[in-house]
């Protein structure tokens, strides 16, 4: 069983209000092209990461990836390590761009790919599965940094990414927004998609019906940490030097993007536009807290309190409760009468 749309209002609701707050508060400056290419500019990488996490919670199980801002930075760190041994930058930028790209992205799927296999072989619970493996990629990362930043510099193609426009958008919003609609038509559209939210809502049903379990789990974190890697890139893209500690808060609020987006701790639910419309909702509230003068901590004692708040939207299923057709909907669709209909 799915969700209704209930969320999707909700959230599209929290856009429009903090717009408009922010637009009161800043005397309409807050509208304006630059500052939306400014905010739009800095979705991707938490939008990114938030997916993987989406995915990882979808699965069930305890499901949870914590590896993934860890993951991006030794993406980044490695990848520049490794191929400004090999391509200069500034000689060659965009044969530069492409290799960094693609090893950043084949780190991300590895690291990913190896998260799949421990937990879907060896049996490890996921989140302390990723927590270990957080730490071990953030300890290569100081490894082959040596502790320091690494310089990406800024070849054209690569810097485009992360500060380039393209019809106006940013070209680094644009590559979320790709991401977010090969995701949401995998998950929709392929049996991976089915597995993926059957295994999380009743994992015995998926065993015996025959799911392959193990593939699901393991596609699952490798899609993860592919995102991961991608994240990576962008975060290279938009500066001048990764560093294996960059983002050090970027793990609670890609959390609490997929909680206010609706996904399920317990698994087997989760919409992948849902998460991007809360990744902007977050990016937005994050402006207008900048706008309003108030400080860093403020800020992450605002992102602390909102997932706990949603956390207990979700035990309570207000959603539920402000569109109360949405839970007969559901409460149908449990019925066998119902589910005869629907086979």
């Amino acid at each position: 069983m799915r969700k209704t749309g209930g969320q999707l209002i909700v959230l599209v609701a929290i856009n429009c209000l903090v717009l408009l707050v922010g637009a009161a508060i800043s005397g309409g400056s807050f509208l304006s092209i630059f500052n939306l290419q400014s905010m739009a500019s800095q979705v991707p990488e938490i939008g990114l990461l938030a997916i993987g996490v989406m995915l990882a919670m979808c699965a069930g199980n305890g499901g949870m990836d914590l590896s993934g801002i860890a993951l991006a930075n030794l993406s980044g760190v490695l990848s520049a390590v490794l191929v400004t041994s090999v391509v200069s930058g500034t000689e060659h930028p965009a044969a530069f761009t492409f290799a960094y790209i693609a090893v950043a992205i084949a780190i991300g799927f590895l690291g990913g790919l190896m998260n799949g296999l421990l937990i879907a072989r060896l049996n490890i619970t996921p989140i302390l599965c990723t927590l270990g493996t957080q730490m071990a990629f953030t300890g290569l990362a100081v490894v082959v940094s040596d502790g320091k930043a690494v310089s990406v510099g800024s070849p054209e193609p690569l810097s485009s990414i992360g500060n380039g426009l393209l019809f106006q958008i940013p070209i680094g919003f644009l590559i979320f927004a790709a991401a977010a609609v090969l995701m949401a038509g995998l998950l929709k559209y392929t049996p991976y998609g089915f597995w993926l939210m059957l295994t999380g809502t009743n994992p015995k049903a998926a065993l015996y019906a025959g799911f392959p379990k193990s593939r699901v789990i393991i596609t699952t974190y490798a899609l993860s940490g592919t995102l991961s890697g991608l994240a990576g890139v962008v975060i290279a893209a938009r500066n001048v030097n990764v560093k294996w500690d960059y983002g050090s808060s970027y793990l609670l609020i890609a959390i609490l993007v997929a909680v206010m987006a609706g996904v399920r701790p317990e698994g087997g639910y989760g919409r992948v536009i849902c998460v991007v419309l809360a990744a902007v909702a977050l990016q937005l509230l994050s402006s207008v807290l900048n706008f309003g003068g108030l400080s860093n901590f403020v800020r992450d004692f605002a992102w602390g309190a909102l997932l706990l708040t949603f956390l207990a939207v979700g035990r309570y299923d207000l959603v539920g409760i402000l569109f109360p057709g949405n839970r007969q909907r559901a409460a149908l669709m449990r019925t066998p009468h119902a589910s005869k209909r629907e086979s």
